[in-house]
């Protein structure tokens, strides 16, 4: 495993103001990205789906009956034969819902993101939106923004901590443009990206996102993403305290919903992998079944439902058009099913609007339950819907406080405030109780790579000693002859550590002075111990390394595998301060 933190970073920082510049220059990209992403997804949404060229789509209206009849069931496995095309053939990293890569480029790449990304990520998700992949717009914008920050930050040779807020900056920017959320895309940034929070953070990171933001209303319009009129009529009534009470049964539901999101997602994931064939294959197989899905429900039913974003079944669960339970719950099952065989075969898209849809159908289906379990008790089926949705995005994203910024202002609607939070709150706990990472950190954690939470403070509790092992060692058993070496030294005697000698010692011809010259107190660690337990440990008994095995106990020489002595230890809080500076730079 690579650290991100090692060899420090001594590029020269730019100027506040040079990086409110190049935070502005990135909103402008974002916001004109955002509009023309939303352009892309609707030619080919229109051009698939309907046989017309036009760039004209509101994902909040039903798309009509197609043309094509039954064989409208071949267009998701037609846009994923070109999806798989783009990402196997100019960026792999396009794959998936976009996020993970890039909080991995954070901490891991030293913030290197490379910008094909960005065109890549743009036309592979937009077709699989358009030819009715169930996945969302947030993944991808978040990724082209990222893309297009890293590359702002390498053009310009910033040193890493800058090119991490450029990043941020071109997310929030994405997020708040596409769904004029300019709260919900600082949050975001916030919660998920920033490794540290300061004015030199911060201000790149709000400029460009009110000027994506400002762009995305010029272009796409003022309207909130759910812009249902009576939402945003504030009453100013105190809420029932039975509300809140309900509120607290319904975020476990939805934290155990958010699980089954999350491990059904990657166990979706892994089953398609396993299976011997090509990706072609493999996602042109999955996203037939979608089309087949799809069809049937709009011969059932007379709409397509689950295509898509899936923005205009949400509409008709706030509206409460959407009556019959059995059909919530089938919709709910459906787009969970379709949203695991999109992501998990290859497809490319977000989970945030999977994860709206299941919320909204989740609330419809207790305010349903309430209403036969408890007729005297009035309560508005729109507060489920909307605590649905935004305990959905907490639960299975860990981004609390953005899907409470966020799904108040895609509606509009501050009436719903204290039961979003109290929902997502339980919901979040629950998630972490049973399934400790989220949507975004499994898939990082299956890559051995962990990313803090907390910001800096957990900065250093997130990493292993294999992050800052030093692999430059030998070992040798007591009785050994000295032979000149510069690094590390373990002695062994009877297939057990007896310590650790730093470059030469002083005598070098007698045996038993190597045992004499093994210097001061080591603690011995697995690669994957956090590095945390060790500093403890070594302030603890006075200790100046560490050794690594593979297992413990150590039972034999083959079992080291590195050493982290002070000096390592030294040159990774170089690199850790070096990260997270944030005092004044030179221009």
């Amino acid at each position: 495993m690579s650290s991100p933190l090692s060899p420090p970073d001594v590029r020269p920082s730019k100027s506040l103001p040079t990086m409110c510049f190049f935070g502005a220059t990135i909103g402008v990209i974002a916001g004109v990205g955002a509009w023309f992403f939303r352009l892309l997804i609707g030619t080919f949404h229109n051009l698939l789906f309907l046989g017309e060229l036009s760039f004209t789509y509101d994902a909040n209206v039903h798309t009509p009956p197609s043309p094509w009849g039954a064989a409208v069931i071949l267009v998701p496995p037609a846009g994923a034969i070109v999806v798989v095309w783009l990402v196997k053939t100019f960026a792999p990293e396009a794959k998936g819902h976009g996020v993970p890569e890039v909080m991995d480029a954070i901490h891991y790449q030293q913030g290197r993101i490379r910008p094909v990304v960005a065109v890549v990520k743009s036309l592979a998700s937009a077709i699989c939106i358009g030819s009715g992949g169930s996945v969302g717009r947030e993944g991808p914008i978040i990724q082209i923004g990222s893309a297009f920050g890293s590359a702002l930050g390498q053009f310009t040779h910033l040193p890493t901590r800058q090119i991490i807020v450029l990043i941020s900056a071109g997310a929030a920017g994405g997020i708040a443009a596409t769904f004029n959320a300019p709260l919900g895309g600082i949050v975001f940034a916030i919660e998920l990206l920033l490794v540290s929070i300061n004015v030199r953070s911060l201000l790149p990171v709000g400029i460009s996102t009110v000027v994506a933001c400002y762009l995305g209303r010029a272009l796409i319009g003022m309207s909130p993403a759910f812009n249902f009129p009576p939402l945003q009529s504030p009453s100013f009534e105190l809420s029932s305290p039975w509300t809140l009470i309900l509120c607290m049964p319904f975020g476990v539901v939805m934290g155990l919903v958010s699980v089954a999101f999350v491990r059904g997602l990657y166990w979706a994931e892994d089953r398609f992998d396993a299976l011997p064939v090509n990706d072609y294959v493999r996602h042109v197989a999955a996203m037939t079944v979608v089309g087949v899905i799809m069809y049937v429900l709009h011969m059932a039913t007379g709409h397509y439902y689950i295509q898509g974003v899936g923005y205009a079944t949400i509409m008709d669960l706030i509206r409460g058009v959407l009556t019959s339970p059995t059909l919530i719950v089938i919709l709910f099952l459906c787009k969970l099913v379709v949203t695991c065989l999109t992501l998990g075969s290859g497809g490319s898209g977000g989970v945030f609007s999977p994860a709206l849809f299941m919320g909204a159908t989740c609330g419809a289906l207790c305010a349903h339950l309430l209403a036969w379990l408890l007729p005297s008790f009035e309560i508005s089926h729109v507060f489920l819907v909307l605590a649905g949705m935004a305990a959905a995005i907490a639960g299975t994203t860990g981004a609390i406080v953005t899907s409470a910024v966020m799904v108040l202002e895609m509606t509009d609607d501050v009436n719903v405030t204290l039961p979003i939070v109290l929902t997502s709150v339980f919901a979040l706990g629950v998630r972490k109780w049973i399934s400790p990472e989220s949507v975004y950190t499994l898939k990082l954690i299956r890559r051995d790579h962990v990313v803090p939470e907390g910001l800096q403070a957990a900065l250093l509790d997130s990493r292993r000693v294999s992050d800052v092992m030093h692999q430059p060692f030998r070992v040798l058993p007591s009785t050994a002859t000295w032979s000149p070496f510069s690094g590390t030294t373990i002695v062994f005697e009877d297939h057990r550590i007896r310590g650790v000698i730093r470059g030469a010692p002083s005598r070098q011809d007698d045996p038993q002075k190597l045992l004499a010259n093994c210097e001061g107190k080591y603690v011995v660690a697995t690669p994957l111990t956090p590095l945390t337990d060790c500093l403890r440990q070594m302030h603890a008994e006075k200790a100046w390394a560490i050794v690594v095995v593979r297992v413990l106990p150590c039972q034999h020489e083959s079992d080291v595998v590195g050493v982290v002595t002070d000096r390592e230890l030294a040159d990774w809080q170089r690199g850790a301060a070096n990260l997270l500076e944030g005092g004044r730079v030179t221009t």
